[in-house]
């Protein structure tokens, strides 16, 4: 197929156009670099896809030298006339829109940057799948939507009207937006719900990939709320996996509106939680972490943070049945991948 993978040189899209690419389809890969986190790594992400520095420009389709069928361009989502050329250009049928402005706490200090990436980029992506029909639109969601939603596991059918940072917000508007160009337009469409997905070439803003630099480099590792806290991490294979799988399964609208059931609708439209299922408290994986790179951490123990959950518990049985896949890789597994690649990345000697 035709794909369009927004966000591609950001974590989870490096490996889903990865995936794309190894199985035979014509990928275009989206992003524009910002400096949120690191450009080195992000441009390293794109080297390992075959995609040069020097051949990235600015609305330009850099060719990759390892995948025939994968190109890259750089472009901001809010550019939307911008989008709508490479939409009528490139006649996609399947989109995966994965960029966007992440972390919490980043949403505190900078609210702004959510709006214009989160909300507008968005829309620009839905104006382009509305003008130029698309087979099948795959949107990154987030945990974080349940906010404060206290009844675990977390299964899409909970209400998630109480959302506790702006990033959840956005998200949750994301959903909303999905679901009303899904019954305007007919957009095929489904959201994705990610919970804490970690793994090799991860974003070091995320809390396992700074911890394991700390504990590397000697440094405190801040373990907020005593480690208490409860995720549910997600490797990001696990996640790939299921998004692959998702391709050709185009939601099926519904007779009639379902009765407490925000995850489907009359319009073709899906929500789905993609998570481990498996709870583990901060401290039980710093320990995990420890293990895997042989140093102990010197934890740091500080208050919680505003805008963090407490504990974070993904029900996936809707997922499993649908794509027959149900994330299961072991933490150790995963943070061992994990932390083989950080040492080799960061050139750490073992």
């Amino acid at each position: 197929m035709k794909v369009l993978v927004t966000g591609a040189a950001g974590f989870i899209g490096y490996h889903l156009a990865k995936r794309l690419a190894r199985e035979g389809h014509e990928v275009v890969g989206l992003d524009n670099i910002n400096d949120y986190y690191s450009t080195d790594l992000k441009y390293d992400r794109l080297a390992d896809l075959g995609l040069s520095r020097d051949a990235i420009q600015p609305g330009t389709l850099a060719q990759s030298s390892l995948y025939p069928d994968l190109q890259f361009i750089r472009m901001d989502l809010e550019q939307g006339e911008s989008m709508n050329e490479l939409f009528r250009t490139q006649q996609f049928e399947v989109v995966y829109h994965l960029a966007a402005q992440a972390g919490v706490r980043y949403s505190l200090e900078n609210p702004g940057v959510y709006v214009d990436s989160n909300v507008k980029g968005f829309l620009s992506v839905l104006e382009a799948c509305r003008h130029y029909p698309v087979k099948h639109l795959i949107f990154a969601s987030s945990s974080s939507v349940y906010g404060l939603n206290t009844t675990q596991p977390y299964a899409v059918t909970h209400p998630v009207d109480h959302p506790i940072s702006l990033y959840a917000a956005t998200k949750k508007a994301n959903e909303l937006m999905a679901h009303t160009y899904s019954h305007l337009f007919r957009i095929p469409a489904t959201g994705l719900r990610f919970f804490t997905v970690y793994g090799p070439w991860g974003r070091p803003d995320m809390a396992y990939y700074s911890f394991a630099r700390a504990i590397q480099n000697d440094e405190p590792v801040p373990v907020y709320n005593q480690g208490e806290n409860e995720r549910d991490f997600t490797y990001v294979d696990d996640i790939v996996e299921s998004l692959y799988r998702l391709m050709d399964k185009h939601p099926e609208p519904l007779p009639e509106m379902p009765e407490n059931d925000p995850s489907r609708s009359t319009a073709p439209y899906r929500l789905f939680n993609i998570g481990n299922s498996s709870p583990v408290k901060v401290n039980i994986f710093v320990e995990t972490l420890e293990n895997a790179l042989g140093k102990t951490a010197r934890k740091h123990f500080v208050p919680g943070q505003p805008g963090d959950v407490l504990s974070t518990y993904a029900d996936v049985k809707d997922l499993e049945e649908y794509v027959q896949f149900r994330p299961d890789t072991p933490l150790e597994a995963g943070i061992g991948q994990f932390a083989a690649w950080f040492k080799s990345y960061h050139r750490f000697i073992v």
